[in-house]
């Protein structure tokens, strides 16, 4: 049995193949990221499902592909996690980038994947690997245009005051917004990260406002400027999205990418579909 494995910071999706590429499951669980989580709470997260745990044994090939997954260590952490449950599998443990790569470009023709989900991530996919020009400092000071960047940048505006009224008490009746409720969420809770981009859906639901069109341009132009224009060959190659945020406000991010003339290609909620085809066919 092969597991293809999805993994944001918010959610993960499974997927059970046979050794014909016949799905035998599919089934989700809580975001895996390594170098926000701990080993305990991975491994639970993993064994707290059912059919993952019933099936553990079956597994003889495991191909995740996680946020947080770009360098060494949480490499390491995540795998040994693995190895105590899957203990008949194969690992290849990769960064979610790949995931959206296999999911939206076409093999052997370069062009550019982005991910705006609860992070955001780019790379420049030359039709076999992937290339970065940035190294992610993780969810503080970077992740512009994610879901954590859009709830980070609501909190600010309302306790400055920057939210206009009726909107601030819309905002207000939806969440507790209470000082200790956030700052318990962010600094003693466990992903604060996931905590700062449920906000981001109210942003969403209110697209349309000035205000929320104003933060949206704000920190799509950020994203394209920090990230995709690091690549010279953004110019020339088209732009895949990949994640909730670049799918919920897809015609915001055409008409941004437009506006500073680059070409936006596939735009998709969820790498997994094109995941599982990618892996299908080999």
């Amino acid at each position: 049995m092969k597991l293809i494995v999805d993994s944001g910071s918010t959610k993960t999706d499974w997927i059970a193949l046979d050794d014909s590429g016949n799905i035998l499951f599919e089934t989700q669980t809580l975001g895996l990221n390594p170098q926000v989580l701990t080993e305990y709470i991975i491994e639970e997260r993993i064994i707290n499902n059912y059919q993952l745990y019933q099936s553990r044994k079956d597994v003889t090939h495991l191909y995740f592909y996680g946020a947080g997954c770009g360098t060494k260590p949480p490499v390491e952490l995540i795998s040994r996690v693995f190895e105590t449950i899957f203990v008949n599998a194969e690992l290849i443990v990769k960064e979610d980038t790949y995931a959206a790569a296999y999911a939206v470009a076409t093999p052997n023709e370069s062009s550019i994947v982005c991910i705006l989900g609860t992070g955001s991530n780019c790379s420049f996919f030359d039709g076999k690997k992937l290339h970065q020009r940035i190294t992610s400092l993780g969810y503080v000071l970077m992740d512009d245009a994610s879901g954590n960047y859009f709830g980070r940048q609501m909190l600010r505006d309302y306790y400055f005051n920057k939210i206009p009224s009726d909107l601030a008490q819309k905002f207000k009746e939806e969440f507790d917004l209470a000082d200790e409720v956030i700052k318990d969420n962010l600094y003693k809770k466990p992903n604060p990260n996931t905590y700062l981009a449920t906000f981001a859906r109210f942003l969403i639901e209110n697209k349309d406002t000035k205000y929320a069109q104003k933060l949206i341009r704000k920190g799509l132009k950020l994203f394209i400027k920090n990230q995709i224009l690091q690549f010279e060959e953004a110019s020339t190659s088209s732009v895949h999205f990949v994640g909730s945020i670049a799918f919920y406000l897809e015609k915001e991010l055409r008409k941004v990418m437009m506006s500073l003339g680059l070409k936006t290609g596939k735009i998709v909620k969820k790498p997994i579909d094109g995941l599982v085809k990618y892996h299908q066919s080999f």
